[in-house]
């Protein structure tokens, strides 16, 4: 990884520099502190309504400061009243993903904090727009107390330059509020489109909504002066009746219309931008579920107006039409470097409907004075006013300078990546001894658990501190390492394993092997890495279970084909894809000496995963050593498999599905028991039902680890939901877009669940029944904090790598997740144990299971 960040550092650089050409949001990226608590938001971009005093104005108003007061203190906040009001300048157009809030604590002096506030927001201030969630509602909820911070994800994203934050009570009380900003800046200009309202869809007796539900502006017969779910960052599914939202109707992801509301045989579409601009692209996300007569537009023809009057000659293009492929896809329309600050698209039907989810534009600022001079004397027309040569002249010489800066570092980049491989090759050749010496008697035969380890000693620690000095200190400039010998691990392509883990397989080195801490690793070695369909292993199997397994046949039966019915496609991998459907006669299949949840003669809900037909070898093959692996599972809080379609292509295994889905998107969709739960009419879990599906995942792991299998990617999003709070362990968040965010992207893949993996898998490749210990840690705070927002949301990706090293370096400075407001004490106890540096010290599934069942007596 370390390594990584050296040979590409630079280039992010590189790229940010050229971030207006090629950038487009992702939401589950996109959710970067804009400056509230760094000061990048200067005091004057700060203004409020009221203040108690002074010491309480708007500019105290920071997340996480303790400067003034402490916060932020309108007058008296009066029920149903909005006047009171925290106003945030952010100086040109961002995309905004999530908020934070914290009350004022002023050392134990304050007690004052917003239980609920509502947000408005405004791109050009003077139109002034109230924030509502998918569902509607406008109130967030708060602060429960003084000093903890609350972070809310904006669910749809808001693009705005302005932001007011507007504390609500039901009666007349004081608050104070300190409040941050995430996002990153709305590089596409877009201000707003105007189109005809969607439509509406009759689809087998159900109507499908098509229309534009978070749009912002005015809709009455068209939608003008607005944005909404073309500009949210959120792409459509392949099949439109469903949707990435829980609790919406079908079709919600998409805005559709049919030609028969049409009769110029087209959809007129006009976007509005913040500036004149040079557009390269525009890429239209469209549905082409040609079975049900949607299919991508057949003809763009775009239109561009740079100051008063439209060009007369539109732009034309016709992408290729496709009526074999039904899945969803972005269509690249090539704008010819148009310069224009609008632009008005007419989208031709290719067939009865016609259905968008996203568009986005690549430009960059216009590079030319289109300004008017004023008008002459003599009461002429104004004229253009021509550029002027001198600033051209010194515009090019910016540029050239540039390029000879660019040219320098990319000659820096391959100077240092060949300093790198020659300081690699003898380093390792110094590590190839030194292990020789340390095993050179070790006969043993290996052992695979942490209660007889085959070890090695190792360096101390102060040997270890040295080594690691001054990695990814936590602040706001990348600071480079002063001194590093071993490289950290760096990031392989198909499996999302690190080097070290991956070089550790294919050397067959002890299963006991010592950390950096002194203590064994003592479940790494002689892992079997299953490619599966998704292109990650779906547990680490020790090569011992493996060699046991090899030897049996598969203990499942073959299921028909065509007793299996399509319903959605819940993910996408590198050799294949998962896919819900419903399985007819299932009942016949099922282990009679296990039980299951099912109804007779009815149709069961299961999860297929399909590789696909033209799978490399190797992929085939780990499938099956998959289906082997699987079929030997059996523990009612694991995933069981099935059956399996082997006898043709394309391979499929047959896995249970639970009825409520995935343990995060319940919980979501959940609230605890309370007051704030009736007022909103929300479904309710009780905390006794929290603690005991934690319990569950805590059973199932301990089951997993008496098989020495390590998970990997323990996490709610691959804990499945069935009928009474029952879980079962999974592994398909990896392959699901939904949770693309959740994983550390390397040019644009998912990679690695970094947000809760422990520091030794992070910096050196270590993947055990520790580190998952430590991920269940981040699993059981998701659950009590009921998945309402993601674990580190207050840091970036890189901040997160950045407290790892803090872990390593173990000086009292490394961020550990806030204890939820559910959590008791002996509860975040267990959490914070499983965090614990060193791997030896922390508890292990049995005894995990054990103290959460205590907690609950």
């Amino acid at each position: 990884m370390k390594r990584l960040w050296d040979t590409n550092f630079p280039l992010l650089i590189l790229l940010y520099l050229l971030r207006d050409v090629t950038s487009q949001v992702n939401p589950g990226v996109c959710r970067y502190p804009l400056g509230m608590s760094g000061g990048q938001i200067q005091d004057e971009d700060i203004s409020a309504s009221s203040q108690w005093s002074e010491s309480t104005a708007a500019r105290y108003g920071r997340l996480d400061f303790e400067e003034g007061d402490g916060a932020w203190c309108p007058e008296t906040v009066e029920p149903d009243s909005l006047k009171e009001f925290l106003q945030i300048d952010l100086r040109s157009l961002h995309f905004i993903t999530l908020v934070g809030t914290q009350g004022r604590h002023a050392g134990g002096i304050g007690n004052e904090f917003a239980q609920m506030y509502k947000i408005k927001y405004s791109r050009d201030g003077s139109r002034w727009i109230s924030w509502r969630n998918r569902q509607g509602k406008q109130v967030i909820e708060g602060n429960r107390n003084a000093y903890d911070i609350v972070l809310k994800d904006l669910e749809p994203p808001i693009i705005a330059r302005f932001v007011r934050f507007m504390p609500v009570s039901d009666h007349s009380m004081n608050v104070c509020m300190r409040v941050e900003l995430y996002g990153c800046e709305w590089l596409d200009g877009l201000v707003s489109y105007n189109a005809p309202v969607g439509e509406q869809m009759s689809l087998e007796g159900e109507s499908v909504h098509l229309n534009d539900s978070v749009y912002d502006g005015a809709v009455i017969f068209s939608m003008t002066e607005g944005l909404g779910q073309l500009t949210d960052g959120m792409c459509g599914l392949d099949d439109f009746t469903q949707s990435h939202v829980y609790n919406v109707w079908p079709g919600y992801d998409y805005v559709g219309w049919t030609n028969e509301s049409f009769s110029s045989g087209y959809v007129e579409i006009m976007f509005e931008f913040d500036r004149a601009r040079n557009f390269t692209t525009m890429k239209v996300h469209c549905n082409n579920m040609f079975t049900r007569h949607v299919k991508a537009f057949r003809q763009v023809m775009c239109y561009f107006r740079s100051e008063a009057d439209w060009e007369a000659k539109p732009l034309s293009f016709s992408p290729s039409p496709d009526d074999v492929n039904p899945s969803a896809r972005f269509v690249t329309v090539s704008l010819a470097n148009h310069m224009a600050s609008a632009i008005k698209c007419q989208f031709y039907f290719a067939d009865t409907w016609m259905m968008f989810s996203e568009i986005t534009f690549q430009s960059d600022t216009a590079m030319y004075n289109t300004t008017l001079a004023p008008p002459k004397t003599g009461g002429g027309p104004p004229t253009s006013t021509q550029p002027d040569d001198s600033n051209t002249r010194i515009l090019i010489g910016c540029l050239v300078a540039i390029i000879f800066i660019l040219v320098a570092i990319i000659v820096i980049i391959l100077w240092r990546q060949v300093w790198q491989k020659m300081l690699e090759k003898a380093s390792r050749r110094m590590l190839d001894d030194e292990l020789t010496a340390s095993l050179s008697t070790q006969s043993e035969v290996f052992s695979y658990t942490h209660n007889n380890p085959s070890s090695s000693s190792g360096p101390s620690e102060q040997e270890s501190s040295s080594t690691y000095e001054r990695i990814f200190p936590l602040g706001p400039d990348y600071q480079e390492p002063s001194r590093l010998i071993r490289k950290l691990p760096e990031f392989t392509e198909e499996a999302g394993l690190t080097n070290a883990a991956v070089a550790a397989t294919a050397s067959k080195a002890p299963a006991a092997t010592v950390g950096q801490d002194g203590v064994p690793h003592y479940a790494e070695a002689d892992i079997v890495n299953l490619q599966g369909v998704t292109g990650g292993n779906t547990y680490a199997v020790p090569a011992l279970t493996m060699d046991l397994l090899s030897g049996k046949d598969v203990a499942v039966e073959e299921f028909p084909r065509k007793l299996l019915t399509f319903k959605e496609k819940l993910g996408e991998g590198q050799f294949g894809e998962v896919h819900l459907c419903e399985a007819e006669g299932m009942q016949e299949f099922m282990n009679k000496d296990f039980p299951f949840d099912i109804t007779e003669n009815q149709p069961e809900l299961v999860a297929v995963k399909m590789l696909r037909a033209d799978a490399n070898k190797n992929a085939r093959n780990d499938f099956l050593k998959e289906i082997k692996i699987m079929s030997r599972l059996k523990d009612p809080n694991i995933i069981r498999l099935l059956a399996v379609c082997i006898c043709s292509d394309p391979l499929c295994m047959i896995t249970e599905y639970m009825e409520n889905g995935d343990l995060n998107q319940f919980l979501c969709r959940h609230e605890p028991e309370g007051q704030l739960a009736l007022i909103s009419n929300a479904p309710t879990v009780s905390y006794s039902n929290l603690c005991y599906m934690a319990t569950q995942i805590a059973s199932g792991m301990r089951y997993l680890s008496s098989l020495n299998f390590v998970h990997r990617d323990l996490a709610t999003r691959n804990c499945l939901v069935g009928k009474n709070y029952t879980i079962k362990i999974a592994d398909f968040g990896m392959s699901r877009n939904l949770y693309s965010g959740d994983y550390y992207r390397i040019q644009g893949r998912a990679v690695l669940p970094i947000r809760w993996m422990s520091w030794e898998s992070i910096l050196l490749g270590k993947f055990t029944t520790a580190s998952d210990v430590w991920a269940f840690g981040v699993t059981l705070w998701e659950t009590l904090t009921f998945c309402k927002e993601q674990p580190y949301s207050q840091l970036t990706d890189e901040q997160v790598i950045e407290n790892t090293g803090e872990f390593f370096r173990d000086q009292k400075r490394q961020i550990y997740l806030p204890q939820p407001a559910l959590c008791p004490d002996p509860v975040y106890k267990i959490m914070l144990s499983c965090w614990r540096r060193n791997t030896k010290e922390r508890p292990s599934f049995q005894e995990i299971y054990r103290a959460l069942l205590e907690s609950q007596a």
